[in-house]
Formats: structure tokens, sequence, C-alpha cells
């Protein structure tokens, strides 16, 4: 999709999610610039990207243009591929939570972890989490406890203040699995309960939007070639006693077809308008 980039007089905040589907994979050369142009079109104000070379400034400012203030997880693979979280707006670091937590976690993805950062926006102060849980379809398990420790850092961090909070990224968890059952209010997890807002459920409530799907041949013909078609892309926000702080105003698919003959990765990316609710 090359969507739009108009945008109504409402104060907004674009969020955007993306695998790009690193160097390492085939047809970079091809899938990059088209990755870049799309992004530079959405003009997105917060933009997670994963499998990008954060020790490549020249390739993450053709991804997302200039201007943005960029944190990296902090342990990328030996390639120097990890995600990356870009804001609009400067931020400030609240922590990084290291999510390997299972031996064999810590085998499979060096950058297995959770990037939270803090800015102000036209919307009021908002926390962002940048999540990268555990990617085997086997480790649900921990996927649940990674949402977990997430959300608890981010309950803490919020306490008693009128913060949103938006959690984002590729969570390799499909909408019915237990970490995103936890993470949508569902059911409870460690003696903790949070409640957050799918942006895509909550735009497009009979439609799965999946993210990674056998129609793409990066993915019918790459590893995950025997799976089922998942929406493992996601965009969430936090509610209060009441229901969600903030509202969709527009939720999309980004790259979900193919531009003259080129997929730009594996993932869909997710694009959203976000809006404050009516007082």
């Amino acid at each position: 999709m090359a969507r739009s980039t108009a945008r109504s007089t409402t104060p907004t905040v674009r969020a955007l999610t993306m695998n790009v589907f690193g160097p390492g994979n085939p047809g970079w050369d091809r899938r990059h610039p088209l990755i870049g142009e799309t992004i530079r079109a959405l003009d997105p104000d917060v933009v997670a990207l994963q499998e990008v070379p954060v020790d490549a400034p020249e390739v993450l400012e053709r991804l997302v243009g200039p201007g943005y203030h960029l944190t990296h997880f902090s342990r990328p693979s030996d390639d120097g591929v990890a995600g990356t979280l870009a804001t609009r707006w400067p931020h400030r670091l609240v922590t990084e939570i290291d999510l390997r937590i299972s031996n064999r976690s810590r085998r499979t993805l060096p950058w297995c972890a959770a990037v939270l950062v803090e800015l102000d926006t036209p919307l009021g102060s908002m926390l962002v989490a940048h999540h990268k849980p555990s990617w085997p379809l086997p480790f649900e398990l921990e996927r649940e406890e990674q949402a977990v420790l997430v959300a608890r850092a981010i309950e803490e961090h919020i306490g008693s203040r009128d913060v949103h909070a938006l959690v984002l990224g590729d969570f390799d968890a499909a909408p019915d699995s237990a970490s995103m059952r936890f993470w949508r209010g569902l059911q409870p997890a460690q003696h903790l309960s949070v409640c957050y807002q799918d942006a895509w459920e909550y735009a497009h409530p009979d439609d799965p939007g999946h993210t990674f799907e056998l129609a793409n041949p990066l993915v019918r013909d790459g590893d995950f070639g025997t799976a089922v078609s998942r929406k493992i892309d996601h965009v969430l926000f936090r509610s209060g006693l009441r229901g969600p702080t903030l509202l969709v105003d527009d939720c999309q698919r980004v790259l979900d077809r193919p531009v003259d003959g080129v997929w730009a990765s594996d993932h869909y990316g997710v694009v959203v308008d976000l809006v404050a609710p009516p007082r």
C-alpha cells in the first residue's frame, strides 16, 4: 500500500511498525529503496523497524529519512542487524529490557529485547515500547513471560501519571496466542492483567489483517513456508479504567502487495493514526 500522507487538522500521532527482512536476505538492493520511499511518503511520527543494520546510519537514514531521533537495540546480531525505534520528536530512553529469558531464547536471537522511551507528542506524554520477543513457533511460553516483563515495566513507570502507552513491533504471535491474549486484556498472567487495544482490530474487526502470509513469495518460499498465514505485527495502545486513552483514526497495512514486481519484505507493515478521544 502506498498511502496518502494527508492529515486532518486534528492532532494526530502516526505510528508504523515493519520488519524489513534485512540485508542478509534476497533482493535487499531492490527492496530497501522501496521501503524507504514508502516510509518517507507516510511521514510517520513513531517508527519501529526490525531487521535493520543498526551499525549503518546511512542505510537507516535512507529508510526513515533525516531528522529522526533513533534508539537502537543494544545487542545486534553478528551482522549488525537488530531493531531500532525512531521518533519525530526527541525522546528519553526509559530502559531496555533483555528478553533472552531462557537458554533457547538466548540461542535464537541476540537482540530479543524491548526498548522503552518516553516523549512529548501533540496528544500528550507517551511511553512507547518497541517489543521484540522470541520468534520460534514453539516459544509461546517465552513470549507470554516476555509480555509480562514489558507490561509490568510499563505499569511501574507510568504509575498514576496521565501518560499514553504504545507497544508496537514484530510480536511473532497471532491474536489468539497466550501472549497476545494477555496484552489485549483477555487473560491474566503471573498475577498481572493489563488491557491494550489492537489498532487493527479496532479499525477492521472483521478482517484478520495477516501481516505474514503465504500469498507473499518471500514467505511461501522461505523458512516458514509450511506455516499458516498470521497477523504477527501489531500496534497496541493502553486502556485506562474505562477504555483506551487514544482512538484509531485510521489503520492500514503497508507494502502488502508487490510494487513493479518487487515484494518489499516477508512482513507487511502496519501504520496507524492515533487521536485523542472526545472528552
